[in-house]
């Protein structure tokens, strides 16, 4: 039988189709979330795949991404970094079907999965069981975890080295754990950093933001604007890929990531207008 998912944040929990599903979802009910108008609700993958399919596109050498149409939940997109020693699966959505599977393994398989933080958790357990992949998290949103698995690792500190040109920096802000992953390789050699929702590209994809809450617009304070970007400043990246299609700052991105921040500053009061 399979496990019920919640449909405002994708999250897929332990409790199984046919069982009382969980009373509630604790990420949607904490206040970086919300729980749809409509009241707590809960799918299926076999529900959601009659509708929705996925689109899988390159969005630059060695990059793919990954994306549920029509949007399903937080409406995310996950990535797919492509290297000689192995393949990533950078933040997870919760549509896994045969044609994704397939898809993947055209495309390499993957040797691991890293997410950004507990609103990408989505179907990760399902995804790691598909392409016998290990599951990196750091372990300050081990509490988050709704269907824990022997296949998630909890990373601690301020950085994992994965392989490659790949590591994953904690830099807090959005959630305790909030993680991006540098991709040295990325842009073509430039350095590429991937989001989620730790560090948001704007809409004119020329500046980013930091957000508590993002549906509930609760701001960062200055402290956890220069922790992030502190955890930054050792690694060169000129380009970001944030969470959704098409929001890419193209170049500059270090740049956009600090004079970002202390626009972000000034709005809240922590710095001279």
């Amino acid at each position: 039988m399979e496990a019920y998912i919640c449909e405002t944040c994708g999250t897929q929990y332990a409790q199984r189709a046919g069982e009382q599903p969980p009373a509630n979802c604790p990420i949607c009910d904490d206040e970086r979330q919300y729980v749809g108008w409509k009241g707590q609700r809960w799918t299926t993958l076999e529900a959601l795949g009659r509708d929705r399919h996925n689109r899988v596109q390159s969005e630059e050498p060695n990059l793919t991404g990954i994306g549920t149409e029509p949007a399903f939940a937080i409406g995310q997109r996950a990535l797919l970094v492509q290297t000689p020693a192995g393949n990533l699966l950078w933040d997870c959505i919760t549509l896994l079907d045969s044609a994704t599977i397939e898809a993947v393994r055209a495309l390499g398989g993957l040797r691991a999965i890293a997410i950004s933080h507990p609103h990408y958790y989505s179907t990760m357990v399902t995804w790691s069981q598909a392409f016998d992949a290990p599951i990196y998290l750091h372990a300050a949103d081990r509490q988050w975890v709704m269907r824990p698995d022997p296949a998630i690792v909890f990373w601690e500190g301020e950085d994992q080295r994965l392989w490659s040109d790949l590591t994953l920096i904690q830099c807090g802000g959005h959630f305790e754990g909030s993680a991006v992953l540098h991709w040295a390789q990325g842009a073509e050699g430039r350095g590429a950093l991937l989001t989620g929702d730790s560090i948001a590209v704007a809409a004119d994809r020329e500046w980013v933001t930091f957000m508590r809450s993002y549906p509930n617009y609760i701001p960062l304070p200055r402290s956890a604007l220069d922790g992030i970007v502190a955890a930054l400043e050792p690694y060169e990246f000129d380009r970001i890929h944030g969470g959704w299609w098409e929001l890419t700052v193209e170049r500059g991105a270090k740049r956009a990531i600090k004079r970002s921040a202390e626009r972000y500053a000034r709005w809240i009061g922590d710095a001279e207008r």
